[in-house]
């Protein structure tokens, strides 16, 4: 069964208009997920950021958003990854990665061998690809 840990931009570009070719190719994800063929990986700091981001410039209601939430961690196949381990978080912040997020994401990279990291943040991924770990192709 695939494995993803899905980075925050991959949840904003599901549920937003912002770039139609990224929604689609995370919903084939969330749809695989859905019938139980993949499972999606969530940490809760991506949990924080989508909020955060759909609150605060998207503009969506708080009640809205709390939907959105509870709606994606019912999913089949969703699963929100905790706890995280911070001595392999420290493995990749601050450096090769300044985003402590983003540090989270790649730490779950590596205790889920074979898992795919969800995310349209091209910097990041290449980061990802030249430390080993898999990502969505661009």
């Amino acid at each position: 069964m695939k494995k993803y840990i899905i980075d925050a931009n991959a949840l904003i570009s599901y549920v937003t208009d912002r770039n139609p070719d990224q929604q689609e190719r995370i919903a084939r994800v969330f749809q695989e997920a859905a019938k139980i063929r993949g499972i999606i990986l969530c940490p809760q700091n991506v949990l924080t950021e989508f909020i955060y981001v759909l609150d605060k410039v998207y503009g969506v209601s708080k009640k809205d958003i709390r939907v959105m939430v509870e709606d994606f961690l019912a999913m089949p196949g969703v699963e929100l990854a905790h706890p995280i381990d911070i001595p392999a978080v420290f493995n990749f912040w601050p450096e090769p990665l300044a985003d402590f997020g983003d540090a989270i994401v790649a730490s779950l990279g590596v205790l889920h061998k074979g898992s795919t990291i969800l995310t349209f943040d091209r910097k990041f991924s290449r980061i990802l690809r030249r430390l080993g770990l898999a990502v969505e192709k661009d």
